[in-house]
């Protein structure tokens, strides 16, 4: 007499093993890795233009007591990125990248000077020009090119931090989209640098400001490149207060 256990019985069949090769990664073109190579050396912290020595006024707020802990330097650097002269300093890299893509010499001196002129204060403009100055000159002492010089010679006068990076990387056939996106990561990055050592802050703190920041860096970024230069505009007045009181406070770590 046969038993049945009333549980279905399984046909167990093998699959061949998958003998074939992985997929082939995507590869970059020469240009696209050259392109991204040195995105991100300009735009490292190790590049030298003097970023560290500034704090764009947040020194001032940590002394007045607007920015005490992460939570509220957060606070301060999202207004300053989306509202302040991080949105302004977007479009003007946004469209000198795109004058000097086309070649004309009138918008890139318009624009040059607009952007230079647009700095709330003394102290940040020292910061901004300093920079555009290093950012230029150690650009073409690594990467000798002659297009960049005629551009800058294009600009006939002083040339701010986010029209160096315009410059330099149209020049060098770096799109614009990820020219933004690194340019604000190495801004707010500073940013946060000079948070962390004036609250003070932890480096795990630090990075989780950095991290919280990552989508108003995005939409801040497309905000930019869509705008025109009329829509140029800042409505942090008490960040650009703090870079103005700056200029006479006691004691200070930093130029700006």
């Amino acid at each position: 007499m046969a038993i049945t256990t009333g549980i279905p019985m399984l046909m167990v069949t093998s699959k061949p093993a998958d003998t074939s090769s992985p997929a082939e990664p995507t590869r970059l073109s020469v240009d696209e890795g050259a392109a991204l190579y040195r995105l991100m050396t300009w735009l490292s912290p190790s590049f030298p233009v003097g970023a560290f020595s500034y704090s764009s006024g947040i020194e001032w707020a940590v002394e007045a007591g607007d920015v005490t802990d992460a939570a509220s330097l957060q606070d301060w650097l999202s207004a300053m990125l989306s509202d302040g002269s991080g949105f302004c300093d977007g479009v003007f890299l946004a469209h000198i990248h795109r004058a000097a893509t086309k070649g004309d010499d009138q918008a890139l001196r318009d624009i040059a000077e607009l952007a230079s002129a647009f700095v709330p204060s003394r102290e940040r403009l020292l910061e901004t020009s300093t920079q555009g100055k290093a950012f230029v000159e150690i650009s073409l002492n690594a990467w000798p090119h002659d297009a960049l010089q005629q551009l800058i010679a294009a600009c006939d006068g002083p040339i701010v931090y986010p029209v160096a990076v315009g410059l330099v990387s149209a020049a060098h056939g770096v799109p614009l989209a990820p020219t933004m996106h690194a340019f604000f990561h190495a801004v707010v990055s500073n940013w946060i640098s000079a948070g962390a050592r004036l609250v003070p802050l932890g480096q795990t703190d630090s990075q989780r400001v950095l991290a919280a920041l990552e989508p108003v860096v995005v939409e801040t970024g497309h905000r930019a490149m869509a705008a025109s230069l009329d829509d140029l505009g800042s409505a942090t007045f008490r960040s650009d207060i703090a870079s103005m009181r700056h200029e006479t406070q006691y004691t200070r770590l930093f130029r700006s």
